[in-house]
């Protein structure tokens, strides 16, 4: 069995504010071993699964988060960016699974805790084929484009629910429950690993109950941006269309080029800031 894993940092247990997510922030060193240890704990219900080959995609800001030296040496693991699918760098037709880990919901979900949509500096909103979706849908699809099930998420209440009403049948793990953007109850770290573990583990054994998220083509992404300077920038991607004021829409035929489209007008949009 082969597993992929996207492990963000916002959704992991006791991580609340910037100080934490922040390279520069003054809790940010404590946060990558919380982040670390939550990826081995999947990697330990993956192993006792089955699995026989884990990449591990650090999928965090600068994606050098993930401490290798204290990585499970049963995984592999894809650090540092720019990388040319993002959050989902590595995924392929070969992974029998994903795994989401330490997700977040997205940008503007009620007691999400620092909840935002790929760059919360730029981005408003997504929409994919009119339905609003944060990282767990996108990166979802992505996999699905590969024929690849999400079969684990784990971070807030508010990305687990989100996941299930996007993806149905997907198991969850909810790590903390929001209290605003930068506050929440969380379980203790040593709990969260352990219901992860379980989690990864029951997930694993249960595969043929997990189905592939599939976007049907033509894909239309209406991106909505914080202001009328990026969406102007966001508007020179060759094939991009303004629909109003703030909004830059793109369709396609194929969802990996609609994906880098969608990545290409955050960084367009990002350099008027």
């Amino acid at each position: 069995m082969k597993v992929y894993v996207s492990a963000d940092m916002e959704g992991v247990a006791g991580i609340v504010h910037t100080e934490h997510t922040s390279r520069d922030g003054k809790e940010h060193e404590r946060a990558r071993k919380l982040m670390t240890h939550e990826v081995n704990a999947a990697i330990e219900g993956a192993l006792e699964a089955g699995a026989k080959n884990i990449l591990v995609n650090d999928s965090h800001g600068t994606m050098r988060n993930i401490i290798p030296e204290e990585l499970h040496e049963a995984a592999e693991l894809v650090t540092g960016s720019p990388k040319p699918f993002s959050m989902m760098q590595g995924i392929d037709s070969t992974f029998d699974a994903a795994m989401f880990l330490g997700y977040h919901a997205r940008r503007g979900t009620y007691t999400g805790v620092l909840e935002h949509t790929y760059h919360g500096g730029v981005i408003s909103d997504v929409h994919v084929n009119g339905k609003a979706m944060g990282e767990t849908g996108i990166n979802a699809a992505l996999a699905g484009h590969f024929k690849v099930p999400v079969v684990l998420v784990t971070g807030d209440n508010t990305v687990t629910e989100e996941a299930r009403s996007i993806l149905g049948f997907v198991e969850t793990v909810t790590v903390k429950h929001g209290v605003g953007m930068f506050a929440a109850r969380c379980l203790s770290p040593p709990k969260a690993r352990t219901l992860i573990k379980e989690g990864a583990l029951k997930a694993l054994r249960s595969m043929r109950k997990f189905k592939p998220f599939r976007i049907e083509p033509p894909i239309k992404i209406d991106v909505s941006f914080i202001n009328t300077g990026m969406t102007q920038m966001a508007e020179l991607l060759p094939g991009a269309r303004r629909i109003n004021g703030r909004t830059v829409s793109f369709t396609s035929k194929d969802y990996i080029e609609a994906f880098k489209a969608l990545r290409a007008m955050i960084t367009l949009a990002g350099a008027s800031v």
